[in-house]
């Protein structure tokens, strides 16, 4: 299991870039889902295929990111908190 400090101090990309890549090996599709569902998405989004998620999340957050002047908001700690999560669960 990884360490939750050695994680913490890490930047929100580096976590996400570390979660997504898990979850894709895994085929995660839930954690996907979950975040998808607290963060805001355009209509192109929703009609995507679910093998597609993965990808869906991505330009989600980049979206996101780039509206918000490329960072997470009020939401960052809670993203973070969900990264770090993810990460040490079944490494």
């Amino acid at each position: 299991m990884t360490d939750f400090t050695e994680l913490d101090a890490l930047p929100t990309e580096e976590l996400r870039e570390r979660a997504f890549t898990k979850a894709r090996e895994k085929l995660d599709i839930g954690f996907f889902w979950d975040l998808f569902k607290h963060l805001p998405t355009s209509p192109e989004t929703e009609e995507r295929e679910l093998a597609d998620i993965g990808s869906a999340v991505d330009d989600s957050v980049s979206l996101w990111r780039e509206f918000t002047g490329h960072d997470y908001g009020d939401q960052e700690p809670l993203i973070r908190a969900r990264f770090i999560d993810y990460l040490q669960k079944d490494e």
